[in-house]
């Protein structure tokens, strides 16, 4: 096996055994003990990839996006130039965003409470650059494939789409909550302004 093939293995049976914690355990709780011991990763094989399990944390929240972006540009690479197949993609991410279940919100919700330690803080900050930067990007596309109108304004719209879905993340986290606005809501209110102009 290459040096590299071996790398993203480990990285994956990382990630996927952190993931698998953070819904059992929440993230409070796990240590790397509990990360090696599932994993049946050594300390030297975790550390050669990551200092500490707030990075493991930062590394999740970044997939999720990388992933929805990938779906997205997958739809738009294989000829799927009309609105829907690639907003899709997209509308898939939204819905687990009001999953209390899901850990990647829980993993927001903890570093959100140690945003004053610099190395989280400057995590959080180009994640939420990242997650404006890419749905810019999406609008941009649709726009330049005609199925989105000019007339939107790519960057405030993108702003304003990473807010909304930061809140729909912080409400997940509250016991208990009943709304009114459902990501399905969201997905429609998205598509409107995307359609509409």
């Amino acid at each position: 096996m290459k040096q590299e093939e071996r790398r993203q293995q480990t990285i994956r049976l990382l990630l996927d055994t952190t993931k698998e914690l953070v819904q059992e355990k929440g993230c409070q709780s796990i240590t790397m003990k509990d990360i090696m011991e599932r994993s049946g990763l050594s300390k030297g094989a975790i550390f050669h990839y990551v200092k500490t399990k707030d990075e493991i944390f930062v590394r999740l929240l970044q997939e999720r996006l990388e992933e929805t972006h990938e779906r997205f540009m997958n739809e738009v690479e294989q000829g799927r130039l009309t609105f829907e197949e690639p907003m899709q993609k997209v509308s898939e991410s939204i819905s687990a965003y009001e999953d209390a279940q899901d850990a990647t919100n829980k993993v927001l919700m903890y570093l959100l409470g140690k945003e004053e330690q610099p190395i989280i803080a400057e995590a959080l900050k180009q994640y939420y650059e990242r997650s404006v930067f890419l749905s810019r990007l999406w609008i941009q596309t649709g726009q330049r494939h005609g199925v989105i109108p000019q007339s939107v304004d790519a960057d405030k719209t993108a702003d304003m789409f990473v807010l909304l879905t930061f809140g729909l993340r912080v409400r997940s986290s509250i016991p208990s909550t009943v709304s009114a606005f459902k990501a399905n809501d969201f997905t429609s209110f998205i598509i409107d302004i995307l359609k509409s102009r």
